[in-house]
């Protein structure tokens, strides 16, 4: 088993990693304060259920492909980068049409949830770090490799959901201040268009 100091550590090194400012706390925040806090929290749940693909890949090896064969990261680069344009799009268009529509259909909890899914499992970057990050705390004296990799995976879930949740929440205060007016949440849906291209061009231009 692992020793509960060194798991402690590996918390601490996950909660840090999971303040700073990157692109899946950033969309949480955005996603959070445009539509709610209800919606960062449906999208931090699919962010963290995305991680247990990254968590089993590494389990089963599949994560050293994306780190030695380029075709294969530039293509889930590609997928994402795209994916991420699109909610860009949206963004953009839905800033546009509360000039002359009064009220925008509010999206479904299984689409944010599918949303958050999609945006994790589609960064290559997540699943290079798991298979960077995690072997790090694991050892083989300790017993079952697998095993490990799955409990620190485990802990690493649960701090993420807890730091977002709370990112979701602040976000959410904010966004209950700004939808107050109809300018303001045309900028906000403009900041988060704004927000999505950045995300995209940053994950287009990460190298392996």
């Amino acid at each position: 088993m692992i020793p509960i100091d060194l798991l402690l550590l590996f918390v601490v090194a996950s909660a840090a990693l999971a303040v700073a400012p990157g692109p899946d706390n950033i969309f949480v925040l955005t996603l959070a304060a445009v539509h709610g806090r209800k919606a960062g929290m449906l999208v931090t749940l699919g962010l963290c259920t995305g991680l247990l693909v990254h968590i089993a890949a590494v389990v089963l090896g599949v994560a050293a492909l994306f780190k030695t064969s380029v075709m294969a990261f530039t293509a889930l680069k590609i997928v994402g980068a795209v994916y991420l344009l699109y909610l860009a799009w949206q963004s953009f268009s839905a800033g546009r049409a509360r000039l002359t529509a009064s009220s925008e259909k509010p999206l479904g909890a299984k689409a944010l949830y599918l949303r958050g899914i999609f945006m994790n499992v589609t960064n290559p970057k997540v699943a290079i770090f798991f298979l960077a990050f995690l072997p790090q705390f694991a050892d083989p004296v300790r017993g079952s490799i697998p095993l490990q990799i799955l409990i620190l995976g485990a802990a690493f879930m649960l701090t993420a959901l807890i730091i977002f949740s709370l990112i979701a929440w602040g976000a959410g205060w904010i966004g209950d201040w700004l939808k107050k007016s109809e300018r303001a949440q045309i900028y906000i849906n403009r900041l988060a268009g704004t927000v999505f291209v950045l995300l995209a061009c940053r994950l287009l231009f990460i190298k392996p």
